[in-house]
């Protein structure tokens, strides 16, 4: 396996496949260069076609790898894994390459600062944290404002706002992650709806940011 060339611009590989998938994904991309990678588990929320839906066709299951990996290379695998898994084609999945501006504690990167900057994006990733059942919401106003769909990541919250109590006993409530993938044009639109509609700007109402993409596969 090659060594890591450290050309100071990191990128975080992240592809989002069919549940099953991801172990082939992370061996082929280890064959190319990766040095390793995290797997999560989301479920797809993306529009399906009435007759597919009706014969259950489709799994919605997800699974999420995260791999990060010399800026360069981030490019050439990410392009060896759409052209082997055809992620041009529909229903086949979507990858999409983030920036990182610091790495810490990683084993093959040393603890830096990153000059890692997108110039003119075309796409951005919102991330939209919120209360478990509200997902599915999030997707349908997004949506509405010009989004195409989203994949769905359970998560737990810790805030201050975030707990509450029964009988005196602190519980934590469960989150969910939403990632939208979408045109840089629409995003201010759709921002804008989510955070009007579940009222993000107040306390313990969930969290949105958003991430410029430096390249993306899949997305039609």
């Amino acid at each position: 396996m090659q060594p890591p060339v450290h050309d100071n611009k990191i990128d975080l590989l992240c592809v989002i496949a069919h549940y099953g998938h991801a172990r082939k994904m992370i061996r082929f991309a280890q064959e190319h260069g990766c040095l390793g990678a995290t797997v999560c588990y989301g479920m797809g929320t993306a529009p399906r076609k009435k007759l597919t839906a009706l014969l259950d066709l489709t799994d919605a299951r997800k699974e999420i790898i995260l791999m990060m990996l010399d800026a360069h290379r981030a490019n050439e695998v990410g392009d060896l894994l759409a052209a082997r898994f055809k992620l041009y084609k529909p229903n086949h999945g979507i990858a999409f390459i983030l920036p990182i501006s610091q790495t810490l504690g990683s084993h093959f990167y040393s603890d830096q600062k990153l000059d890692n900057e997108v110039t003119n994006p075309m796409v951005q990733a919102i991330f939209a944290i919120v209360e478990k059942g509200l997902a599915e919401d999030v997707i349908h106003e997004a949506t509405k404002a010009g989004a195409r769909g989203g994949t769905i990541v359970n998560a737990r919250g810790s805030g201050v706002h975030e707990t509450s109590k029964i009988f005196n006993i602190d519980i934590t409530p469960e989150k969910e992650i939403v990632i939208i993938l979408a045109e840089q044009d629409v995003v201010d639109k759709i921002n804008t709806q989510l955070v009007d509609t579940f009222k993000i700007n107040e306390p313990g109402k969930g969290i949105i940011f958003v991430q410029d993409v430096k390249k993306v596969y899949g997305l039609s």
